[in-house]
């Protein structure tokens, strides 16, 4: 397990879905709540990921509208991991699984609503902002991500993935990408 073993106390003690997606989205649990503080106004954040968006059923949606469960997808995407760093601990090989591992990891920590399979275009959207999803792996040399200009995406999420198979994401405008001309767009993802 990892940080988000209170949600599974959560639910063994009784608490309602959406009462663990509030839980999820502020990374705390209710009785630690009085503890974190909210101080927003001003202050700039080390991190990129932002809280996934949920409805108040306490399923998102996602990919043709299915309804997801939350710690559900969590729990998919931890298992997956462990079984990618798994498969190469004993091989020496990775699975080559990246592209859905960022696009799960999208899902959690960005809040992206996917579309339906093989949707071209963009991979989903992150608050009404059609998102395209790259991910680098622990393979690639170079931290840069090539995108189609004909792509009909807003923003560009990409998700790099460590040897250690830890995650980092950001997203970017589209008017950040280089490459004025061509059939491709690219971005590097540099270090903070």
């Amino acid at each position: 397990m990892g940080d988000w073993d209170f949600l599974y106390e959560m639910r063994e003690a009784g608490y309602s879905d959406d009462d663990i997606m509030d839980a999820a989205s502020s990374g705390a649990a209710p009785w630690e709540w009085d503890t974190v503080h909210f101080d927003w106004e001003g202050a700039e954040s080390d991190r990129s990921e932002v809280a996934p968006s949920q409805s108040s059923s306490g399923a998102f949606r996602s990919r043709n509208g299915y309804p997801r469960n939350f710690l559900e997808q969590t729990d998919i995407f931890e298992d997956l991991v462990e079984c990618a760093q798994r498969h190469f601990d004993n091989t020496g090989r990775y699975l080559q699984v990246w592209g859905e591992l960022g696009e799960i990891f999208a899902e959690i920590h960005f809040g992206l609503c996917r579309h339906g399979t093989h949707q071209a275009g963009s991979d989903g959207t992150i608050h009404g902002k059609r998102v395209e999803v790259k991910t680098i792996s622990p393979e690639k040399s170079n931290n840069r991500v090539s995108v189609k200009r004909q792509g009909d995406f807003e923003q560009l999420l990409i998700i790099r993935i460590n040897e250690e198979f830890q995650f980092e994401g950001r997203i970017f405008d589209r008017s950040e990408l280089s490459g004025e001309t061509g059939r491709l767009m690219w971005k590097k993802f540099d270090p903070e």
